[in-house]
C-alpha cells in the first residue's frame, strides 16, 4: 500500500522546517544495510534445504530442453582449495544461468575415490597394522577414508552457494559405479582392445606402481652428465679402410647412468654423417653435427678427422661393454638425433620405449634387472642392491676407475615425477596389461579406421574446444601416445577382474562369465574380488582354450584411476536416462587434457554404443596463483582458503572473486584482492538497498505504468536495461563471466548511481507518493531491479534470493530468484535507437553543464547545484533535441532553472536569484513561492504534493 504521512500537528516552538522535512518520502526498507553473510548465509542455506529447493527447479524445467554439465569428480582426499572453489562456482554459472535461460540443467556432482593417495594415506593411519589386515579390511578402510572426505567437501560446496543432487552424488567407489566401469573394461576385453605384455612404463619407485602418462608431471630434476667410451671390438676397416690397424671406439651420453648395467647395443642415425676423430693414438666415433661439443666436454680439442662415414656402415658392428663381460651392437634407428650427445645412443631395452622396441627389433634381451623399489639386481658389487639414483655415482665411479670417462658434468633439466608424490620416476619393462591405440575399427559410414584416427576425428569434427587451443593441444596428445597401460599394482580400486591360466598364462574371455562378475560386483562391489577364489567364480567345467588346462588365478592388478573416471560417461549419464550422454559439457582446469577429457574421449570413442565422443564442448579454468603470480603452497604461506573467506567474508567474496576474473587465463587471488572484491560487493547491495528503499509502498499490480506513459528519462533508463539484458545473456551463454561483473558493476556506478538514481531523488522525495511521476519512477525502478537481480543471481545467489525477498509483493512472482527465468530485452521495452541516440546526447550536454557547474563551485558562487541557474548555449544542430526534452532538463542537471539560449557561445552558470523552497531545496521566483500552513516557504510544486498527500493549506483545519 502507498505510503502518505500523516499531516503534521506544529509542536509548541519546535522549528517549521524540521516539520517540514518530515513530509519527503524517503527511502525505505527492511532489506539491511549490513549483509552478515557469514551468519546469514547458512540460514539461508538451511532455507533451501528445507524448501528442497534444487529439486523444485528440477521439476520447473521439467520437459523443457536439456543442458547436461557432467561434473569431472574432484578427488576425496582432503578438504577443499581456491582451486576447487573456482572450478565448482564457475560450474554452478553455468548450471544456474542455463536453467535461468529455460534449459533443465540437472548437475550431480561426483567424487573419485580410488588410487593411491588415498591408498598411501591408510597405511599411514595404519602403520604396522596394515600388515595383520585382511585385503577387505584395508578396502573398507580406504572407503571410510574417502568417504569422510566426501562428506566434507560436500559441505563445503554447499556452503559455496553450489547447488545440486548433494544428497545423492555419483562417486566413483559406489558398488554400481565400480560394476559399470568392469563392464566398459570388459568390452574392451572382449572387442580385442585389450593385451597383456612386457614393456616399459614409467614406474614410481616410491610408490611401486605403473604410471600413465596421464599421471606424469614434468619438473626441474639434477641429473649427472656423462660422456663414455665404448672401444670397437669388431674390424674397423668394415666401416672404412681409414680405419684399419686403428684403435676405434665410439662415445655415448647418458644423464642415467643407472641404467648403463642394462646397455645391450649403441644405435646410430642410418642417414647422419659421422666421423673420426684421432688423438694420442685412440680414435673415436661421433656425429659431425656435434663434433664441437663432444671436443669441448672430452677434452678431444686436438682430435683430427680421420674418416667420415653414413651410420649406416655401422650396423651391426661389435663394442665392448665399458664395465661388463658383455658385447655391445650398433644398430640403426631414426630417433637418433644431433640435438645433444654425440649421435651414438646407449640402448637399454628394459628402460625405454625407444630402447624396448629397437631391442626386439634386433632381438636383444628385454629381462628388467631394477625391482619394484628402484633398486638394480643381478650387478656387480658396487652397485648391488642400490636404488637407481644412489646407484649413478658408484657406477660413474667404476667408468672413472675402467678408464672409460670421458667427461662428466651436472645437468639440471625437466625430468618426468610422479604426479601423486612428486618423486622422479623411471622407465622399467614389466609386464602390464595395455589398451592398444591403433586397433582396427569402422567409421560411421563403414570405412576401415583405428581407434587413435577415430578420436581424432571427434576431436575435430565433434567438439567444441573453449579456449579453442583445447582441440591441438588433445589432438597432439592422442596423435602421439603410445598404447595406454591400464594396470596398477595397488589393491584400492576396481580390479582387472580377468582369469589367467596357471599353465600357459592366457588370460580367459567369456562375455556370459564377465557379465556375471559385473552383476557380483553390482552386489558387493570390489570386494567380491577378494572374497571369493576363482573356482568359486568360475563356471564349473571351466577349461583354457589355449591348453585346455582347468587351472586358474585371478588377475590382482586395478585398472588405471583415469580409466575410472574416463568411464563417468557410462557409469553415470548412461545409468539415468534423463542425462544420456552426450553431455552438453564437460569443464575442468587444463590438466585434464592427459586426464579426465582425455580417458574419457578414448572409453566412448572405443566402446561406446555410438563410438562418439561423451561431450560436444570442453572448457578449461586456469591456475589459482598469488599476485606475484607463483603457485599457492603452504611452504610459501600464499594459499587462500576459500572455506575461510567464506566464514570471515561471505561465500558471496568468494563467488564475486570467480565471476570478476576471466577464467580462461590464470588468475590471481590474495587477501587484499578478496578485501576489494568485497568492496564492491558492498557497493552493489547497496544499490539494491537503494533500489528497494524507493520502492516503498508500490504495488506493482495497481501502481505499475505501462511504458508509454513514462517520463522520457525512466524510458530512456529502461532502454538501458535492455541493452544490459541483451549483453549479460549472450555473456552468460558464453561463459563470459567476467564481462558481466564488469558490466554489471559499471550499470551500479554509473547508470544507477551516478546517474537515475541521483537524478530521481528530488521526484522520489519531493513528489506526492501517488503521483504520476513517481509511479513513473518506481515503475521503472521495480523492473531494474527486478531484472537487476535476475542477472546477477547466477552468480550473487545469497544476496539475489534475499533481495527477490524484499521486493514489493506480486503474486506472479516465483517464490525464489532461482526458480525465476532471466529477463527477456523485449519485456523491459521497445528496442528505440532513436531514444538512446537521444540521450546519449543529452548526457554529452550534461556532462558539459556539470562542469561549468562545479567551476562556479570552486569560484564560490554557489553552493549546491540547486542554487545553480542555466543559461544553456545550444547549437541549431542540437535545437530540436533539446525542445523534446526541456521539460526534463532541471531535473537532469538537478539545477533550479534551465534557460535555453541560441545566441550565446558557451553554456553559463549563475546563481539563482529567487527564493529557495524549504522543502525540495529549489529556487523560484518570488511569487511561486508561498506560505503553506505553518510552513513560510513553499513552492508550488511542493503544495500540490502536500496537499495530495493530505496536508491543508491553513493551520488548524
Amino acid at each position: 500500500m502507498s505510503v502518505t504521512p500523516k499531516p503534521s500537528t506544529p509542536a509548541t516552538g519546535a522549528p517549521g522546517a524540521l516539520e517540514l522535512k518530515a513530509t519527503l518520502t524517503l527511502p525505505q526498507t527492511d532489506f539491511p544495510m549490513k549483509a552478515n553473510l557469514p551468519q546469514n548465509e547458512p540460514a539461508r542455506l538451511k532455507k533451501w534445504e528445507d524448501a528442497k529447493l534444487y529439486q523444485q527447479i528440477r521439476s520447473a524445467r521439467r520437459g523443457s530442453d536439456r543442458y547436461l554439465l557432467h561434473d569431472g569428480p574432484p578427488y576425496a582426499n582432503g578438504p577443499i582449495h581456491l582451486g576447487h572453489a573456482l572450478n565448482k562456482c564457475l560450474k554452478d554459472f553455468i548450471v544456474k544461468s542455463k536453467t535461468m535461460a529455460g534449459f533443465d540443467a540437472p548437475y550431480i556432482p561426483g567424487f573419485d575415490c580410488h588410487g593411491l593417495p588415498i591408498e598411501i594415506k591408510v597405511d599411514e593411519q595404519f602403520g604396522r597394522k596394515k600388515l595383520e589386515m585382511s585385503s577387505v579390511d584395508f578396502l573398507r578402510a580406504c572407503r571410510a577414508y574417502a568417504q569422510k572426505y566426501i562428506d566434507l567437501q560436500s559441505s563445503q560446496f554447499v556452503r559455496l552457494g553450489i547447488l545440486g543432487r548433494w544428497e545423492n552424488p555419483y562417486s566413483t567407489m559406489s558398488k554400481e559405479y565400480e560394476a559399470k566401469t568392469l563392464e566398459i573394461f570388459y568390452r574392451f576385453f572382449e572387442q580385442d582392445f585389450v593385451y597383456k605384455g612386457l614393456k616399459p612404463v614409467y614406474w614410481c619407485i616410491n610408490d611401486r606402481t605403473a604410471l600413465a602418462d596421464a599421471e606424469i608431471e614434468y619438473e626441474m630434476h639434477t641429473s649427472p652428465s656423462v660422456y663414455v667410451k665404448y672401444a670397437l671390438t669388431s674390424d674397423p676397416a668394415t666401416i672404412d679402410a681409414a680405419l684399419a690397424g686403428k684403435k676405434v671406439s665410439t662415445i655415448i651420453w647418458t644423464t642415467t647412468p643407472w641404467t648403463l648395467p642394462a646397455s645391450l647395443a649403441v644405435a646410430f642415425h642410418p642417414e647422419l654423417d659421422y666421423v673420426a676423430l684421432e688423438q694420442d693414438g685412440n680414435t673415436y666415433i661421433v656425429a659431425d653435427a656435434l663434433v664441437a661439443s663432444v671436443r669441448e666436454a672430452c677434452k678431444l680439442q686436438d682430435a683430427k678427422e680421420v674418416a667420415r662415414f653414413k651410420g649406416a656402415k655401422l650396423e651391426r658392428v661389435t663394442f665392448q661393454h665399458p664395465f661388463l663381460d658383455r658385447s655391445i651392437l650398433g644398430v640403426l634407428a631414426d630417433y637418433v638425433t644431433t640435438e645433444q650427445g654425440t649421435g651414438a645412443v646407449h640402448t637399454a631395452p628394459a628402460h625405454g620405449a625407444d630402447d624396448f622396441y629397437t631391442g626386439a627389433k634386433y632381438s636383444l634381451d628385454q629381462t628388467c634387472n631394477v625391482d619394484n623399489a628402484g633398486r638394480l639386481r643381478n650387478g656387480l658389487s658396487e652397485y648391488e642392491g642400490l636404488t637407481v639414483f644412489k646407484a649413478n655415482e658408484p657406477i660413474i665411479k667404476l667408468l672413472e676407475e675402467r678408464g672409460v670417462l670421458m667427461g662428466r658434468s651436472d645437468i639440471y633439466h625437466s625430468y618426468p615425477h610422479c604426479w601423486r608424490c612428486h618423486k622422479p620416476v623411471i622407465f622399467r619393462a614389466t609386464e602390464q596389461w595395455f589398451i592398444a591405440i591403433d586397433t582396427p575399427m569402422k567409421a560411421a559410414d563403414g570405412t576401415d579406421t583405428t581407434f587413435r584416427q577415430l578420436a581424432l576425428d571427434e576431436i575435430k569434427n565433434s567438439v567444441k574446444w573453449d579456449p579453442a587451443w583445447g582441440e591441438e593441444r588433445i589432438a597432439n596428445m592422442i596423435a602421439t601416445r603410445p598404447d595406454w597401460c591400464i594396470s596398477r599394482q595397488r589393491i584400492w580400486g576396481v580390479p582387472i577382474a580377468v582369469f589367467l591360466c596357471n599353465q600357459c598364462h592366457t588370460p580367459l574371455k567369456n562375455a556370459a562369465m564377465n557379465q556375471s562378475i559385473v552383476a557380483l560386483f553390482e552386489k558387493e562391489g570390489i570386494d567380491a574380488w577378494h572374497t571369493h577364489e576363482a573356482e568359486q567364480l568360475l563356471p564349473a567345467g571351466t577349461k583354457c582354450a589355449s591348453c585346455g588346462n582347468a587351472d586358474f588365478r585371478k588377475e590382482m592388478d586395478i585398472l588405471d584411476v583415469w580409466f575410472d573416471s574416463g568411464a563417468s560417461w557410462h557409469s553415470v549419464m548412461e545409468a539415468e536416462p534423463e542425462i544420456a550422454p552426450p553431455a552438453n559439457l564437460y569443464f575442468e582446469g587444463g590438466d585434464q587434457y592427459r586426464g579426465w577429457f582425455h580417458t574419457s574421449l578414448l572409453t566412448s570413442v572405443g566402446v561406446g554404443t555410438e563410438h562418439k565422443a561423451p561431450y560436444t564442448m570442453v572448457g578449461t579454468a586456469g591456475w589459482t596463483l598469488d599476485e606475484q603470480g607463483r603457485a599457492m603452497s603452504k611452504s610459501l604461506g600464499n594459499g587462500v582458503d576459500p572455506v575461510d573467506i567464506a566464514d570471515r567474508l561471505g561465500a558471496e567474496i568468494v563467488r564475486l572473486w570467480v565471476a570478476s576474473v576471466d577464467f580462461r587465463e590464470d588468475v590471481a587471488a590474495s587477501e587484499n584482492l578478496m578485501q576489494r572484491v568485497a568492496d564492491n560487493y558492498r557497493k552493489l547491495r547497496n544499490t539494491f538497498r537503494f533500489l528497494l528503499g524507493n520502492l516503498n509502498g508500490f504495488e506493482p499490480e495497481q501502481h505499475s505504468l505501462p511504458y508509454e506513459d513514462l517520463l522520457p528519462l525512466d524510458q530512456y533508463m529502461l532502454a538501458r536495461t535492455r541493452e544490459l539484458t541483451a549483453k549479460v545473456s549472450a555473456w552468460y551463454d558464453a561463459f563470459e563471466f567476467h564481462r558481466v561483473y564488469h558490466a554489471v558493476n559499471e550499470f551500479c556506478i554509473v547508470d544507477l548511481s551516478s546517474l537515475y538514481l541521483d537524478v530521481l531523488k528530488d521526484r522520489m522525495y519531493t513528489f506526492a507518493p501517488t503521483s504520476i511521476a513517481r509511479r513513473s519512477a518506481q515503475t521503472v525502478i521495480l523492473r531494474i531491479t527486478e531484472a537487476l537481480v535476475r542477472l546477477v543471481a547466477p552468480i550473487l545467489s545469497f544476496t539475489a534470493d534475499e533481495v527477490w525477498q524484499y521486493l514489493p509483493a506480486d503474486t506472479r512472482r516465483a517464490t525464489s530468484v532461482h526458480l525465476a527465468l532471466f529477463p527477456k530485452p523485449e519485456e523491459l521495452a521497445p528496442e528505440d535507437e532513436k531514444l538512446l541516440e537521444d540521450w546519449q546526447q543529452l548526457l554529452k550536454i550534461r556532462d558539459t553543464v556539470l562542469v561549468a557547474i562545479e567551476e562556479r563551485r570552486q569560484a564560490k558562487q554557489i553552493g549546491k547545484s540547486l542554487e545553480a541557474e542555466v543559461r544553456l548555449a545550444i547549437h541549431p544542430n542540437e535545437l530540436s533535441l533539446v525542445e523534446r526534452y526541456k521539460n526534463s532538463l532541471e531535473e537532469l542537471f538537478n539545477v533550479s532553472r534551465v534557460v535555453l539560449t541560441t545566441t550565446d557561445s558557451a553554456t553559463r552558470v549563475v546563481p539563482h536569484d529567487g527564493i529557495k523552497c524549504e522543502r525540495c531545496w529549489r529556487y523560484y521566483e518570488k511569487e511561486k513561492v508561498q506560505p503553506f500552513a505553518h510552513w513560510p516557504r513553499v513552492c508550488g510544486r511542493c503544495a500540490t504534493a502536500l496537499e495530495q498527500m493530505g496536508y491543508k493549506r491553513t493551520d488548524g483545519v
